[in-house]
């Protein structure tokens, strides 16, 4: 039997292993798909040693938050991709892959219109990188936006009304409004929003969070993760056989 899983931490309601053990079922492929939540605690523990165990102990990995970035250290080299980005979400013998960019760029590419050229992401972790490299594939210029922002970002506090003129695509990469935390959203000016928005949220867990309800209340389109995430499962996937 062949063993996968993912880390990351918490793991309350994760999708990869509903979707790999369906995927496993149905095409009677001898394999199973584990969770392996890891906190700060053990994650540190003996300089990482149980995570390097993890890695050789499984035929296929994938990597979620906090520790898309955390776990570069522990693998021997990454594809290409994954360098460019700098976050890894799928590990194969050692190499560190991003398949995350993939899902997003084509569940997004649909929705972009020719007058949307630049963006706003919220959050600076592994998920708002893949997105960032995603959207400046797909000739949309992001703009990272953090509570803590350094140079080159911005903070919340400075979204006023011009720049959220110009910025019509809006891409949150945060874990606010994940279940159960389904009372939280990104304090961006929602007022501000219009039809000519474009709310992507990395969230798939409610199907509508509260970030995206708040935009489609103002007439925005939105999206939630859900494609996404299916589009870097069957990329991971490919990885894994090859």
């Amino acid at each position: 039997m062949r063993h996968f899983g993912i880390i990351g931490y918490p793991l309350l309601h994760s999708f990869s292993a509903r979707y790999f053990n369906e995927k496993f079922a149905a095409e009677k492929i001898d394999a199973e798909y584990s969770l392996f939540p890891m906190d700060n605690g053990q994650w540190t523990m003996d300089n990482g040693r149980c995570v390097r165990e993890l890695i050789d102990s499984l035929d296929g990995m994938n990597v979620t938050l906090p520790y898309k970035q955390a776990i570069i250290p522990f693998l021997d080299r990454l594809d290409e991709t994954a360098e460019a980005i700098g976050a890894v979400n799928v590990v194969h013998q050692r190499i560190g892959y991003n398949t995350d960019c993939l899902g997003f760029m084509e569940s997004i590419k649909p929705l972009l219109r020719p007058e949307d050229k630049q963006a706003l992401v919220l959050g600076t972790g592994g998920a708002s990188k893949a997105a960032c490299y995603g959207l400046r594939k797909l000739g949309v210029v992001p703009t990272l936006v953090s509570r803590t922002p350094r140079e080159g970002m911005l903070g919340y506090d400075d979204l006023n009304e011009e720049v959220m003129n110009r910025h019509t695509v809006i891409v949150n990469c945060t874990p606010l409004g994940m279940l159960p935390d389904v009372d939280s959203c990104p304090p961006i000016p929602y007022e501000r929003l219009s039809a000519r928005h474009l709310l992507f949220d990395c969230v798939y867990n409610p199907e509508e969070t509260l970030f995206l309800s708040k935009g489609k209340a103002q007439g925005a389109k939105i999206k939630n993760g859900m494609e996404m995430l299916y589009g870097q499962a069957k990329a991971a996937w490919k990885i894994w056989e090859s």
